[in-house]
């Protein structure tokens, strides 16, 4: 079974920093992407950061400059650096990978809290 565990969340003050890992496990194979996804109270999922296999990255523009996504795909690893957080920052991250060779699936992990409160 496929497994993926987010690590790293808890509380920062505004303008502090936080990094967040997510390793994969389990029978998963030939990973194309990693990303980061967050959802926040009341409010929809969304995509923070992607990082594929090609190495480009895509932001969402809330954070844009402020968080960097990087990783190893082929060790299964993806790691988001936050930096000069805000408190809408705060959310449930949530670590996604994709995989497959044709047909592509999906696994998610079960989130960290990150909360950005004085």
């Amino acid at each position: 079974q496929v497994q993926l565990v987010e690590s790293g969340g808890g509380l920062v003050q505004p303008g502090g920093s936080l990094r967040l890992s997510c390793a994969a496990s389990g029978s998963i194979f030939n990973i194309k992407a990693m990303g980061w996804y967050r959802q926040a109270a009341g409010k929809q999922r969304e995509l923070v950061a992607v990082i594929p296999r090609d190495g480009s990255t895509k932001y969402a523009d809330s954070v844009k400059g402020r968080f960097t996504i990087s990783g190893d795909i082929d060790a299964n690893t993806v790691y988001l650096q936050m930096n000069s957080l805000k408190p809408e920052d705060t959310a449930v991250y949530h670590c996604n990978a994709v995989f497959g060779v044709v047909t592509y699936r999906e696994s998610w992990g079960q989130g960290t809290l990150v909360t950005v409160s004085s």
